[in-house]
């Protein structure tokens, strides 16, 4: 029997994405403790960004882009690691990072909604349901009673939904969009112009900044996992999943993330689980499972 090489590659990649993005959210509310959040993402997109190119340099990859697939790597970049990502840190200041993850389950909703929009077609029945499910999953997460007398925790859930947008319409962008063919160039070069940017924000922000030998031990091995892992891994392999399988089946993640999120956020941060939650998550999760398993036309 022939061994298929790239079957092979696309189970591994969605392992990559489900378990090591579940586990980013603890990563980098560990780190937005003590770091500003733009110089964070900063250090973390560069570093990574220049590991990667140099992979790419030491296999003998072609740098060559044209402007048309710089253009669009820039974009990229923008929705997905600064708006999409970078902000998202910057709200984790003020919500829990299994709230969080399960604010951002909502990806496949807002996927489904911009490719109805941008294609115009007809939503199937699992289609409705889902979106209604998952309309009312987040009605129930963020009406608690602890949330609403918090305005900053407001604050970061209507910038992290508007982050979860970015995100989405980036994943639709990208899977439709000319980028280099070669994913350690492409998502390498994203990650140092998101670098780049994210420096001068913070920079403008006037953040702290400070070296790694001044941080807590717990902070440098979260920055190490979330470049590593985080960053040169799971995000190689999202961007060659969104050129390999369908935008909604890469989405899917948004329903295993928040499960790996909330055990960590729990056993690692001590963070609490309301009833309320946990009926939302589970709302919501079912919306995403109708959203993703309906039948393709």
């Amino acid at each position: 029997m022939k061994f298929d090489t790239t079957k092979l590659l696309i189970v591994v990649a969605f392992i990559s994405i489900y378990v090591i993005w579940g586990s980013t959210y603890l990563f980098n509310k560990v780190a937005v403790t003590e770091l500003p959040p733009f110089f964070l993402a900063s250090i973390r997109f560069s570093t990574a960004g220049v590991l990667m190119l140099t992979i790419a340099k030491l296999f003998g990859y072609s740098f060559k882009i044209t402007k048309n697939q710089l253009k669009n790597t820039a974009i990229a970049s923008f929705f997905f690691l600064i708006l999409g990502n970078s902000v998202f840190v910057w709200s984790l200041q003020f919500v829990d990072s299994g709230f969080a993850a399960l604010i951002a389950s909502t990806q496949p909703l807002f996927v489904l909604l911009i490719l109805r929009f941008l294609d115009r077609k007809p939503m199937q029945r699992k289609s409705i349901i889902g979106v209604c499910l998952g309309i009312f999953g987040m009605y129930l997460l963020i009406s608690q009673q602890e949330l609403v007398t918090s305005k900053d925790t407001i604050i970061g859930i209507i910038v992290m939904l508007g982050c979860v947008l970015g995100w989405s319409y980036g994943g639709v962008f990208v899977s439709k969009a000319n980028l280099p063919k070669n994913f350690f160039v492409s998502t390498g070069i994203q990650m140092v112009i998101a670098g780049f940017v994210l420096a001068i924000i913070s920079a403008t922000f006037r953040e702290n900044w400070s070296f790694p030998t001044t941080w807590s031990s717990n902070v440098q091995i979260s920055m190490l996992l979330l470049i590593v892992l985080g960053g040169i891994v799971a995000f190689t392999a999202f961007n060659y999943l969104l050129k390999t399988v369908s935008t909604e089946k890469v989405a899917t993640s948004a329903y295993v993330n928040p499960v790996i999120a909330l055990f960590m956020g729990w056993y690692f941060l001590d963070e609490n689980i309301s009833n309320q939650s946990m009926i939302a998550s589970v709302i919501l999760l079912t919306g995403v499972y109708f959203i993703t398993s309906r039948k393709r036309r």
